[in-house]
C-alpha cells in the first residue's frame, strides 16, 4: 500500500479551480518529482497534504487513514512535513533553538530533545553554527536548517518546496546531497523543483500539473520524451537532455 494516497482532490479559491481532481500516490522511501508551470497547482496541493487547507472534494489517506479534515499540527504529529520555498526561520532564536521547535513534536524533555536536535543538526551540516541566530546566516544554511527543523519532527514524508531556488550551482550540489541523504534514512519526498535537470537526476517518479490537473505522470525518461508534457510545459527536449 502506498504510504500517501490522494483521490479525485479538488479546491476551488470562489470561482476558480485550483486544483481538480487530482490523484497521485507516494510510495515509502521514494522521491516523487512534481512540476509544473507557474499557477499549476503545486504549492496549492502541498497546502492540502500538510493540511494548511482543506479539500472542498476528495480524499487523502497516510498510512491508510484518513487525514484531508486533519489540522496542520496534526498532520505533521503524524508523520508528514514540509519546507517553504521563501524560508521562515524563527529570526530572533539560534540554530539550535529552531530545531528544538521541531524535535518537541515528538520528544518529551530538554536533554533528550536537544540531543536529537544536535544529531539532527550535524546530519544537516550546521552543528557548528548551533549558537548563531538564524537572521545571521546564509540562504543556504536557512534551507538546511528548514530542512534540519522539519527533519526534528521525525517525518515518514516531507513535502519539499523548491528547495533550490536562490542557490548557486555549488549550493545546489550540496542541497541535492543533502535531499538524497535525507531519502537514504528512508523517508519518502515530494518534491517541487523548476530545474528538470535537476528534477530528472532525483526523482524516481514526476507528478505534471497544469491548470490545477494532473496530465502526466511517470518515470523521468517518460516525463522528458511525453509529447503532452513537452507541448505543455518542458519545451524542447533538447532543453532538458
Amino acid at each position: 500500500m502506498s504510504i500517501l494516497q490522494i483521490s479525485q482532490l479538488t479546491k476551488y479559491f470562489g470561482g476558480l479551480c485550483a486544483i481538480k481532481n487530482v490523484t497521485a500516490h507516494v510510495e515509502a522511501g521514494e522521491i516523487l518529482g512534481m512540476i509544473g508551470p507557474n499557477g499549476a497547482g503545486k504549492t496549492t496541493l502541498f497546502n492540502l497534504i500538510s493540511g494548511s487547507y482543506q479539500a472542498d472534494y476528495g480524499s487523502i489517506l497516510f498510512e491508510g487513514a484518513h487525514i484531508e479534515r486533519s489540522a496542520d499540527h496534526q498532520i505533521c504529529q503524524k508523520g508528514i512535513c514540509r519546507t517553504y520555498q521563501i524560508v521562515k526561520p524563527f529570526n530572533e532564536l539560534t540554530v539550535l533553538e529552531n530545531v528544538l521547535i521541531g524535535a518537541f513534536k515528538k520528544i518529551d524533555g530538554m536533554k533528550a530533545a536537544r540531543e536529537f536536535a544536535m544529531e539532527t543538526l550535524h546530519f544537516v551540516g550546521l552543528d557548528k553554527r548551533w549558537d548563531v541566530a538564524a537572521k545571521r546566516l546564509t540562504l543556504a544554511e536557512k534551507k538546511s536548517l528548514e530542512l534540519a527543523r522539519a527533519l526534528a519532527t521525525q517525518p515518514k514524508v516531507m513535502l519539499l518546496d523548491e528547495v533550490m531556488a536562490g542557490l548557486n550551482p555549488n549550493e545546489q550540489t550540496e542541497a541535492i546531497e543533502l535531499i538524497l541523504k535525507i531519502n537514504k534514512k528512508g523517508v519518502a519526498l515530494v518534491v517541487i523543483e523548476h530545474k528538470m535537470k535537476i528534477m530528472m537526476s532525483i526523482s524516481h517518479r514526476i507528478v505534471v500539473l497544469q491548470f490545477g490537473e494532473k496530465i502526466a505522470e511517470g518515470s523521468p525518461e517518460q516525463i522528458a520524451n511525453d509529447p503532452t508534457v513537452i507541448e505543455a510545459y518542458l519545451g524542447e527536449k533538447e532543453k532538458i537532455a
